[in-house]
């Protein structure tokens, strides 16, 4: 009986394993992985996926499915937070360059050093990769897209190249002079990689553009 006792003591703790292991298999399936639901930094992750697919692809040729799937979120997120492509486009844009910090930081200061503080602010701006990739993004967009040029145009010629031109007392086109090398060297550097300036140091690009830019600048 005892014996018995046991067998049928055994058979019930395998039953209760089996069941549990049951229940197990059941949970896992539904908790298979799958993309994550939305949290307080989905937006975030969103944000970060875009400006990485935009700077590598540009604006046409990212979408919203690709940008998902590389912030590992649902399309319908994406959507949630910022309607559309270019929605996101223009947040990712405005992230590197606030033209409430950048215009002080040019006109501040010695006048005769304006071009040199352009220089600098730019090299030093670009450095930073995770600053740089919206900035190529913008660059490579705008070159494709009538839509986007535009957009861009406006945002620099309103918010930062007239901003700087008035507090400098001087006319805008010194200013989109100075900042249109100052595009160039950005895609000879990060565009192209063209070298010896792609990697030149700061203070030799400094020392080199400089008395260009203020040039521009005081219209000599």
């Amino acid at each position: 009986m005892r014996d018995a006792g046991r067998a049928g003591d055994t058979a019930d703790t395998a039953g209760g394993a089996g069941g549990t292991g049951g229940v197990e298999d059941a949970s896992a399936v539904r908790r298979r992985p799958g993309r994550r639901p939305g949290s307080a930094d989905t937006r975030g992750q969103i944000l970060a996926a875009a400006r990485q697919i935009f700077a590598e692809k540009g604006f046409d040729r990212a979408t919203v499915r690709g940008i998902a799937r590389q912030a590992g979120v649902d399309p319908a997120l994406v959507h949630h937070y910022f309607t559309s492509k270019a929605g996101m486009f223009v947040a990712v844009m405005d992230l590197p360059l606030n033209p409430e910090e950048v215009v002080p930081v040019l006109i501040d200061g010695p006048r005769e050093e304006v071009g040199e503080r352009i220089v600098r602010f730019v090299l030093t701006l670009t450095a930073d990769a995770e600053a740089r990739q919206p900035l190529l993004a913008m660059i490579r967009t705008a070159m494709t897209n009538d839509q986007v040029a535009a957009m861009v145009r406006e945002f620099f010629t309103e918010e930062l190249l007239d901003r700087a031109a008035r507090g400098l007392g001087i006319p805008r086109i010194r200013m989109e002079a100075a900042f249109s090398q100052m595009f160039g060297l950005i895609v000879m550097r990060h565009v192209l990689l063209l070298d010896p300036l792609a990697s030149a140091g700061v203070e030799e690009l400094v020392a080199l553009f400089a008395p260009a830019i203020q040039r521009y600048l005081d219209g000599d």
